[in-house]
């Protein structure tokens, strides 16, 4: 059983007064599979946020279903939701969140403290991130003292600290730099290579030829996908770059 099942995904929003709706959703279908690091693209207006705040359990489908696990994300209370966000999705913004009154340490720290776990448990979870990380050295540092690169892999290391069963990534290397950007893709690539699920929505082709496969979304729906197989990361950029001209295009033909 895929880990993650979308299913006939549709999402309507309508204005205050019902006067009018809009379908930011139409038909969205996939599955990941454990282990799996999954690009999903399109233009801006596509659903792409749309779907990922359903995936996040912040918005509700006007109809099918989102299964993680066998779970319907959809049934969850909203008074747990905050909960199992917290101990199954792990977060990467492209803005970092972070805090900038808590620490590095501190901000990692977080969802472990709303869990309630000891001080002695967190710091044992926390060496082996940081040590992978790189961020070792800035633990007792501020955010508003690291560099931007660096506040991304406080964010990383927060996100992986909870033990998540899906990584949602937005945008994750839209407020970097080339260098940080090269860093962070490595180490998606990394910690995916370690059995790490992960979901990321993204403008931009080089983070997605990184991934193992890349959705496109157009019009609310599913428009096309390509797998990486064997192609390098250079070819993968074509390929991506090639469908998303078809994209833009509005045609139907398939890259």
């Amino acid at each position: 059983m895929p880990m993650l099942e979308v299913n006939n995904l549709k999402k309507v929003y309508t204005t205050r007064f019902g006067g009018s709706s809009v379908q930011a959703l139409t038909n969205v279908s996939f599955t990941v599979e454990q282990g799996e690091y999954v690009a999903i693209m399109g233009e801006s207006g596509s659903g792409k946020t749309t779907l990922l705040n359903i995936l996040a359990t912040l918005d509700k489908p006007s109809s099918g279903s989102v299964l993680l696990n066998g779970q319907d994300l959809a049934a969850i209370r909203e008074r747990d939701a905050a909960a199992f966000r917290r101990d199954n999705l792990g977060f990467v913004f492209q803005d970092f969140n972070l805090l900038d009154t808590f620490s590095v340490r501190d901000n990692i720290f977080l969802p472990l403290v709303l869990s309630g776990k000891k001080y002695d448990e967190m710091s044992r979870r926390l060496q082996p991130i940081a040590q992978k990380l790189g961020i070792a050295d800035i633990l007792g540092k501020f955010p508003y003292e690291i560099s931007g690169g660096q506040k991304q892999r406080t964010a990383v290391a927060r996100a992986l600290i909870t033990g998540p069963q899906l990584i949602l990534a937005d945008e994750p290397t839209g407020a970097l730099d080339s260098k940080a950007t090269d860093q962070l893709l490595r180490l998606f690539g990394s910690i995916n290579g370690e059995g790490q699920t992960i979901l990321m929505v993204t403008h931009s082709v080089k983070a997605a030829s990184h991934a193992k496969r890349v959705l496109f979304i157009k019009d609310g729906q599913v428009f096309h996908q390509l797998y990486r197989a064997q192609l390098s990361e250079s070819e993968m950029f074509g390929r991506i770059s090639d469908a998303l001209t078809v994209l833009q295009r509005g045609g139907d033909d398939r890259a």
